[in-house]
């Protein structure tokens, strides 16, 4: 790290402790050369998810949309606000882990059943009658049936 006040190239780190929010690392660092003290902050660099629509369109992810559809899914059913939350952490932290910059919604949407088929079944159903599209009730009787198949 170079000195803000005299530019010399070597300082030392003298406290080091993680911000409020804890994303973070506070560090107060000591120039070698002038000793004059400074403060630098160390944090997690993100890289921006974009998202493949179906349409070939790209956007930034938003994780509203992802938690939004959860939460339709997941309505009237026995599965919390943190349950839902952790689905999605968990679909983030899938989705960091692979190190691409690009997710088409086909990659999101069955991670999403994935995560809901475990959960609540119900959920699972109506967030797959949605994201699937199903154009009448026997594409939705298969669903159901593989459903069934897999107990």
């Amino acid at each position: 790290m170079i000195c803000p006040y005299c530019e010399y190239y070597e300082t030392k780190v003298v406290d080091s402790r993680p911000t409020e929010e804890g994303h973070a690392i506070r560090r107060r660092r000591e120039c070698s050369k002038c000793n004059k003290r400074f403060t630098t902050y160390e944090k997690i660099e993100e890289i921006p998810i974009v998202v493949i629509k179906k349409d070939g369109t790209r956007q930034p992810y938003n994780r509203n949309k992802v938690l939004n559809g959860i939460i339709r899914a997941c309505e009237k059913r026995p599965v919390s606000v943190e349950e839902m939350e952790k689905i999605v952490n968990d679909i983030e932290k899938n989705i960091s882990n692979s190190m691409e910059k690009e997710i088409s919604t086909r990659k999101i949407g069955e991670m999403i059943m994935e995560k809901l088929k475990d959960k609540d079944e119900v959920a699972y159903v109506r967030f797959a009658s949605v994201y699937r599209q199903f154009k009448d009730i026997n594409t939705f009787m298969d669903e159901l049936k593989k459903l069934l198949d897999e107990k």
